[in-house]
């Protein structure tokens, strides 16, 4: 959470037109419409107003969890590969402080290439190369395979770092495939039964609306360790396979 506030602090000072709009759709299309919705009015509270003692205080905020975040992941992926060999605290902290300027720098240019396409093909439009009908659906699809690739290598790069022993896995490997699939799957699926089928905010009120989005942060904490299980697995497959055996 501090991260995604550290993040939002950051976009009233970057000067791009409809680019604070465009960066928090990416977080709208992958929350729960509850969960977004209690997260809303502080998101508009601070896209619109510039706030450089709120942005130093989410930045440490983002360093300290961010940091604690990525030993833990550190160390569940450890123990998922049988391996016991650990970094200093050093070490560890500034790999996490790598994948959280990596994964911001992700958003960001996933949100700059969205509003440029848009600039783009409404260009086309003007002089006649592409229909109106057809807009909205080339900027949709456009969005939804930068989103899916920009998840697929953030997933690929925290495989890659985060374990203490490398291991031979592809940068892109069938783990991160799975994972990002996964992701994606979890999050569709999962904020369409909120907006249809849960009852969270008439059972526990605003509460309720943290239940989600601990709930989907654990799916996709799941998906997270599914892929880097099945590089484990590959690998272990590949290791002991017995020359000549078919």
């Amino acid at each position: 959470m501090p991260a995604t506030i550290f993040l939002f602090t950051l976009i009233p000072f970057v000067p791009l037109p409809n680019f604070q709009t465009e960066l928090v759709k990416l977080f709208e299309n992958f929350l729960p419409t509850t969960a977004y919705n209690l997260l809303e009015s502080t998101i508009v509270d601070v896209i619109t107003n510039r706030s450089g003692t709120l942005l130093v205080a989410m930045f440490i905020a983002t360093i300290i969890f961010s940091t604690n975040g990525i030993h833990a992941l550190m160390h569940a992926f450890n123990i998922s590969a049988h391996d016991f060999v650990s970094r200093s605290w050093l070490q560890q902290r500034k790999i996490a402080v790598f994948l959280l300027v990596f994964i911001l720098i992700m958003f960001s240019a996933a949100a700059g290439l969205i509003i440029l396409s848009r600039s783009v093909v409404d260009r086309l439009v003007e002089i006649g190369v592409l229909e109106m009908n057809l807009v909205f659906y080339i900027v949709m699809i456009f969005k939804w395979l930068l989103i899916i690739v920009m998840l697929l290598f953030a997933i690929s790069t925290l495989y890659y770092l985060v374990p203490a022993r490398k291991k031979d896995f592809r940068y892109i490997s069938p783990g991160s495939i799975v994972a990002t699939s996964l992701f994606i799957l979890t999050s569709l699926g999962f904020s369409a039964y909120v907006n249809n089928f849960g009852q969270y905010n008439k059972l526990y009120g605003s509460i309720g609306t943290f239940m989600v989005i601990l709930i989907w942060l654990y799916l996709n904490s799941v998906a997270l360790l599914v892929g880097f299980e099945l590089n484990v697995s590959i690998r272990a497959a590949t290791c002991n396979k017995i020359p000549g055996d078919h």
